[in-house]
């Protein structure tokens, strides 16, 4: 009898959920997706009592997402326009904004590309036939590479030759695949896949592509998300990021 109620009264521990758990929905760029997948397990095994989901895509993807009430509770995104967006919808607590990263945009090609083309002017050049480009509305390495192209004055002239894609690790892949001739991606994309494509230069900006973090100002764990935000700033989240290209803002 006392073995048996033994084994309910287990059975019923068992059945609640640890009561101190958290879990946390962290949105992150594209561009952010192995450096936070390695700093997810870190902080995880730092911290056994939490447990972190990532949701990654185009910044502008997962704004509307949180602005559709998607549950998250920490947004990390690649510029700093799509993180004002947030702030202008009350997405966001405010006073957990920081920066935590800094990148390049650079152009690639295939790594066997015998292409001669040395700046954004050559890409008009009827040898580039084919170009991948992050949709500008969604995707903030789209809008990056769009600025720059229109500086250079070939905006216009090369759009037909472009392939929008839904994020920037997109644009990676086609050119990996050799489905394009060039493509506009972060050097960190690059590096990931240095066997498959070459970076031909790094496009001049007239402002740096800094990432920035911030609680979700809904998050039912608003502890958690800061702990985990300030734990990507922190010496060993900053390490990780090192360790992808990424450099401090």
């Amino acid at each position: 009898m006392n073995f048996r109620k033994t084994a309910f009264a287990v059975a019923l521990i068992a059945a609640v959920p640890a009561a101190s758990a958290a879990e946390i929905t962290v949105s992150a760029a594209a561009s952010l997706s192995d450096a936070f997948k390695e700093i997810a397990g870190q902080y995880q095994k730092q911290h056994p009592d939490a447990k972190i989901k990532l949701n990654t895509a185009a910044s502008g993807a997962l704004l509307q997402q949180a602005a559709k009430g998607a549950p998250v509770d920490v947004l990390a995104f690649a510029d700093q326009k799509t993180m004002d967006m947030a702030g202008g919808q009350n997405l966001i607590v405010p006073a957990t904004r920081k920066n935590f990263a800094r990148n390049t945009l650079v152009v690639v090609a295939p790594a066997d590309s015998k292409l001669a083309v040395k700046g954004l002017k050559d890409l008009q050049q009827s040898s580039v036939k084919r170009i991948a480009v992050g949709n500008p509305e969604s995707v903030p390495a789209g809008r990056y590479a769009k600025a720059a192209l229109e500086k250079a004055g070939v905006w216009t002239s090369i759009t037909p030759k472009i392939i929008n894609t839904q994020n920037v690790r997109q644009a990676l892949d086609y050119v990996a695949r050799g489905e394009v001739e060039a493509g506009f991606v972060y050097n960190t994309d690059a590096q990931i896949q240095k066997d498959k494509v070459k970076v031909l230069w790094t496009v001049p900006l007239e402002k740096p592509v800094t990432y920035p973090i911030a609680v979700a100002k809904d998050s039912k764990q608003q502890v958690e998300a800061k702990r985990f935000a300030d734990y990507v700033l922190s010496a060993k989240g900053q390490a990780v990021l090192r360790k992808y290209g990424f450099t401090r803002p």
